[in-house]
């Protein structure tokens, strides 16, 4: 199971670094697999630490995939790495092993440190729309255009139903993003 989190970092220079990133638990420990080439993989082997950020404001995911990056941090417990200010819950990690893969490397870490900061107030069908639209943008060059379509026709019905002030925030970020895209694509097919 993928858990969608908040991952934050710090490089040796000292820049902070959010990222949304899928995670998953085997067993006691936590593997995030960040693509190659990532500032993300690179600050993770660099300071052999991070903090997993639980997170209910879909602005978060969807700013970091639209050039959004700032977002209110405050410095974790026990790892040298920030943490998101308006982060539900976090867990701090140290990495342990590295499992090595051309493409997308398993950085197998540790919880050394686990907080709860605010309740959890059960989930939102929109919320969960604007993670799979952040997902689609993700993958814009790697998805058939029609595909991309189909599925912002489904995900725009929990839009439209149930989403508040965050996920419409969220939402037209990022389909803004889609809008440049096919903005571009239709100039190169044109061409």
């Amino acid at each position: 199971m993928i858990h969608e989190v908040i991952v934050t970092c710090r490089s040796t220079q000292g820049e902070n670094q959010i990222a949304p990133m899928g995670v998953v638990w085997r067993g006691e420990d936590v593997v995030i697999a960040p693509f190659r080439p990532s500032r993300t993989l690179d600050n993770i082997l660099a300071g052999g630490c991070a903090v997993i950020n639980y997170c209910d404001d879909v602005r978060v995911f969807a700013g970091c995939l639209t050039g959004r990056y700032d977002w209110p941090l405050v410095e974790a417990e026990h790892v040298a790495a920030p943490r998101l200010a308006a982060a539900l819950a976090h867990c701090e990690l140290r990495l342990q092993q590295v499992e090595e893969d051309p493409l997308r490397p398993r950085l197998v870490c540790k919880p050394l440190y686990e907080a709860n900061h605010r309740p959890f107030r059960g989930f939102n069908r929109a919320q969960a729309a604007v993670l799979e639209l952040a997902i689609l943008v993700s993958r814009l060059e790697r998805l058939p255009m029609e595909k991309i379509e189909s599925e912002i026709a489904y995900l725009t019905i929990a839009i439209d139903k149930t989403a508040g002030e965050r996920e419409r925030e969220a939402w037209e970020w990022l389909m803004a993003r889609v809008d440049d895209f096919r903005k571009r694509q239709s100039k190169e097919g044109a061409v």
